[in-house]
């Protein structure tokens, strides 16, 4: 996926208090950055933000890695994090790739990894850069707490179908899964939506979603 190039993103992240500017650094000390040892959470692949700053703002006894690979993506997160009325010390920004989650954080650092409508990357030689493939698994496992776990929500019914059979292969443990989450009352429960989710459930689609541990 080809993002069209914002003159000034790299620099503007660059000199941005809200991004963590050489994560590897901060491998098993998150907990020092952040000036306490809440449980950290990661969303991989957070777009422009909304659903990791809700949830900084409604979790303030948690903290928040948001992470990101495109520039221009993760500018409108900044800039949108810039226009907020109040601050949000539980949460910071990463621009990264996703391949080198293991470099960034220490063994049992991290307590959930969210994937919120992740690329779905639909020709078959590219299934390995799914975010819930089993080579993405294999990763999170080894930055996730032993009791961690990970949820993904998408529209997309056959990635949603692929994720299933990779949680079975991979020897995961599937502990709640549905095909239309909206109207599921016991995983709606404190379900926060994205501006994707948002969309795409006014449209009419389901909303698939899974929690796994390992």
């Amino acid at each position: 996926m080809r993002l069209r190039n914002i003159p000034g993103s790299k620099e503007t992240i660059a000199a941005s208090d809200y991004v963590v500017q050489e994560p590897e650094t901060h491998k098993g000390t998150w907990g020092q950055l952040f000036g306490d040892e809440q449980p950290v959470q990661i969303e991989v692949g957070m777009g422009k933000g909304r659903f990791i700053m809700d949830m900084a703002r409604l979790h303030p006894d948690r903290n928040f890695v948001g992470i990101e690979m495109y520039d221009s993506v993760l500018l409108r997160a900044v800039q949108k994090r810039e226009l907020l009325e109040e601050d949000l010390p539980n949460l910071y920004f990463i621009r990264m790739d996703a391949r080198n989650l293991p470099d960034v954080f220490e063994k049992g650092e991290v307590d959930k990894i969210y994937l919120n409508f992740s690329d779905p990357w639909p020709k078959e030689r590219h299934a390995k850069r799914r975010l819930t493939s089993r080579r993405f698994l294999e990763r999170y496992d080894k930055i996730l707490a032993p009791e961690g776990t990970v949820e993904f929500k998408t529209d997309n019914r056959p990635l949603f179908e692929f994720s299933l059979e990779e949680v079975k292969e991979a020897g995961w443990v599937l502990d709640a899964s549905t095909f239309d989450l909206h109207h599921d009352a016991k995983l709606m429960e404190g379900n926060v939506m994205t501006e994707y989710e948002e969309k795409f459930s006014r449209a009419g689609n389901p909303i698939h979603k899974m929690i796994i541990h390992r």
